[in-house]
């Protein structure tokens, strides 16, 4: 497969997004969020969103260029549509306008409906706990229905992703984070372009039937992801349509067309300032005790205890130094994509 270094695939994608219409700004910071995602090892929401994106751009769903517009200010609750702008310009100004209420009143709730692809929703929890914040978010998915709920078969939810950030002390956060379905539907389509089989029990396809075969999730006649962890992953995809979608005024799954590409989410953020809650004196001390104690239980043989977002810091410190690796197919893509564009400019 080819190898990139992080610095060239960032310049590689951003000349694409600059053709698509966006500025120089949020071409470079579309092409940081997605190089970055496929830095920790989750490249089902990196580069190969690409196509994607521009098919979106082409038929109106994703607009280049617009910004987050305040709907309402509640004091520590603010509500923003995104006005399908690129999920990676929108959510880093809806959680920059949380951080600072929540700086002034301790807490904030974000509500944001209508913003194209938010990607990795990691992201927006390190970007909290950046500040020095906690953050929970809900998050639908507005795109065709791709998960079965508990004990069905045919899809109706998104995969609906479910994110926690907490700061540390002198050490990158623990972030939580990952869909509510089995696997991400980007996953089956790494999958899919380097020709390998999928884990059983992640998809059924179109008749409901088990398969391995990650074809049902990308070409027609389309099958549905299982949700993660049985009845408990199949109800957390429910709670995030509810509070991440209806919540937020944005449209649940019900309301797909055959056929988009626009990616559209809604998601209900918490933010929370530790300094301002009663535990606040010990909290930060107490994590750095707590995680050690906790890892000093004995493994399961050849296993480690690794804590939400250490996998993904080791292999962006692996793939930092080593490059990163983009499958055949979707370097293809990506190529196709940016000679169309060049041939045939968005209007």
């Amino acid at each position: 497969m080819p190898r990139f270094s992080p610095q060239h695939l960032t310049a590689e994608i951003a000349a694409i997004v600059r053709l698509a219409g966006s500025t120089r700004e949020e071409a470079d910071r579309v092409a940081a969020n997605l190089v970055e995602a496929n830095l920790q090892g989750h490249d089902s929401h990196g580069v190969g969103m690409i196509p994607h994106y521009v098919a979106a751009i082409r038929q109106g769903g994703l607009r280049p260029n617009s910004d987050a517009t305040l709907v309402a200010d509640h004091s520590a609750i603010l509500v923003f549509d995104g006005n399908s702008g690129y999920g990676q310009t929108i959510g880093a100004q809806v959680i920059a306008a949380g951080i600072a209420r929540a700086k002034e009143t301790g807490a904030c709730i974000l509500s944001l409906r209508n913003t194209h692809h938010l990607a990795r929703i990691g992201a927006w929890a390190e970007q909290a706990a950046a500040a020095g914040l906690v953050s929970i978010h809900f998050v639908n998915a507005f795109f065709r229905p791709l998960v079965a709920p508990w004990n069905g078969v045919d899809p109706k939810m998104g995969t609906n992703p479910f994110c926690v950030g907490v700061p540390r002390k002198d050490h990158p956060p623990v972030v939580l984070d990952f869909a509510t379905s089995a696997i991400a539907v980007g996953k089956a389509r790494v999958a899919h372009n380097t020709g390998k089989a999928l884990e059983p029990g992640m998809v059924v396809d179109a008749a409901g039937n088990p398969t391995t075969d990650p074809a049902c999730m990308i070409e027609a006649p389309f099958g549905a992801l299982l949700p993660f962890g049985r009845h408990k992953g199949g109800g957390l995809a429910l709670i995030c349509s509810l509070l991440g979608g209806a919540l937020t005024g944005g449209p649940t799954e019900r309301v797909t067309k055959p056929g988009e590409m626009r990616v559209l989410n809604g998601m209900l953020s918490i933010l929370l300032d530790p300094t301002m809650l009663g535990g606040a004196d010990s909290f930060l001390d107490e994590i750095e005790a707590f995680l050690p104690w906790v890892r000093q239980s004995r493994t399961v043989q050849g296993e480690e205890i690794l804590f939400p977002g250490e996998p993904e810091q080791r292999r962006r410190a692996e793939r930092s130094r080593d490059g990163i690796e983009v499958d055949e197919e979707t370097w293809r893509q990506l190529r196709e994509v940016r000679a169309d564009l060049e041939a045939n400019p968005v209007a």
